[in-house]
């Protein structure tokens, strides 16, 4: 059973930046997409980044240009460096992954449903 272990979130100002990280537990962990979703009170879960083997990434809309993506594959952990924050920005965000294919069509899709194993997630407090 695969677990993810996020950190790094906490309350900053408008315009400050975070940096979360998320150690993972599985056997080659280079293989799987992996990713961030968010979820803020009373909405849905939301895709925010995701990354797979090859190193392509996708970024949500909303946040492309402020947020992105980075992965070490030798520690197991993947990164999200957040920039220039917004009050909208405050949620609960949680690392995910996928399952072990090099290829998975799906991880750019950034369905929540599409993902396997979930971190317990990190709150994100952003205020104006």
């Amino acid at each position: 059973q695969a677990q993810l272990v996020e950190s790094g979130g906490g309350s900053v100002q408008t315009g400050g930046s975070l940096r979360l990280s998320c150690v993972a537990s599985q056997y080659a962990y280079s293989r799987y997409c992996v990713g961030w979703f968010r979820q803020a009170p009373g909405k849905e879960r939301e895709g925010v980044a995701a990354i797979d083997y090859n190193d392509r990434k996708t970024v949500a809309d909303g946040v492309k240009g402020r947020f992105t993506i980075f992965r070490d594959n030798a520690k197991k952990m993947l990164y999200l460096q957040m920039n220039s924050l917004k009050p909208e920005d405050t949620a609960m965000y949680y690392c995910a992954s996928g399952p072990p294919l090099i290829n998975w069509p799906r991880c750019f899709g950034q369905q929540a449903s599409d993902f396997d194993y979930w971190g317990q997630g990190t709150q994100v407090t952003v205020s104006s």
